[in-house]
C-alpha cells in the first residue's frame, strides 16, 4: 500500500532557513507498528527519495506520537531566489507514494 493511503497526516515544514522536517503520524498504534515493522521508513530511505547523503538524514521513530519525523537539507535556502516552496509545506509529496507492505484491515 501507499503510505498516502496508512498515514493519517504526512506533511512538511521548513525547520530554519536550512533545513526541512517531514511527519508521518498515525491514528492508531496497530498502523503505526505495522509500518514501522517493515522498515521501509529509515534514514536511508529518506536519503534516497530526496537525493541527500544518509548522513545529513536526522530520522526520529516517536513510538508515544505514533509518528516519525525526518529532518534533511533544504534544496534551496527557505526564501533565496528559485525557492518554489517559501514554507516547505509542499515537499512531502514523495512520502505519499511510498509503497509499505502492509495489510490494512478492512
Amino acid at each position: 500500500m501507499r503510505l498516502g493511503d496508512l498515514a493519517d497526516v504526512v506533511r512538511s515544514k521548513n525547520a530554519g532557513i536550512y533545513r526541512l522536517t517531514i511527519d508521518v503520524m498515525f491514528e492508531d498504534a496497530e498502523t503505526y507498528e505495522d509500518v514501522k515493522a517493515t522498515g521501509r521508513l529509515s534514514a536511508n530511505r529518506f536519503a534516497e527519495l530526496y537525493d541527500v547523503p544518509v548522513e545529513d538524514v536526522q530520522f526520529f521513530e516517536y513510538d508515544p506520537g505514533l509518528a516519525f519525523k525526518v529532518t534533511i537539507p533544504a534544496r534551496i535556502p527557505s526564501g533565496s531566489p528559485g525557492d518554489p516552496d517559501l514554507r516547505g509545506a509542499q515537499q512531502h509529496a514523495p512520502v505519499f507514494e511510498l509503497e509499505v507492505d502492509v495489510e490494512q484491515s478492512t
